[in-house]
């Protein structure tokens, strides 16, 4: 995410003094919730969607994550690469390539 973005989802909640409400905990059930909003998009079409609620759903789920990583301290690409590299590790390209099976079944 751009700077710039970062800034202005920050000076967002500062504004409205909602940093007091931003708790791990109300953060992640936001998350859940935007996220469930985001599938609600696609309930009854896998091929036929509202292309804007979905952008909409799935920034909403964006900026709760931003909001979480900050609440913890999180870098954002510290986490994500330290979870590329698990990933990367359990599903070797050897076996997984072209299959949708669980690491526990290659």
């Amino acid at each position: 995410m751009k700077d710039e973005t970062i800034a202005r989802i920050r000076k967002f909640t500062e504004d409205r003094d909602w940093d007091q409400f931003h708790t791990p905990s109300n953060i992640a059930k936001s998350i859940a919730i935007e996220a469930g909003e985001l599938l609600e998009c696609f309930q009854w079409n896998d091929t036929e969607f509202d292309l804007e609620h979905v952008k909409e759903e799935l920034a909403d789920v964006l900026v709760y994550s931003r909001n979480m990583l900050d609440r913890l301290g999180l870098d954002e690409d510290e986490i994500v690469n330290s979870k590329m590299d698990k990933n990367e590790a359990k599903y070797p390209v050897g076996k997984s390539k072209g299959s949708s099976a669980k690491y526990t079944e290659l």
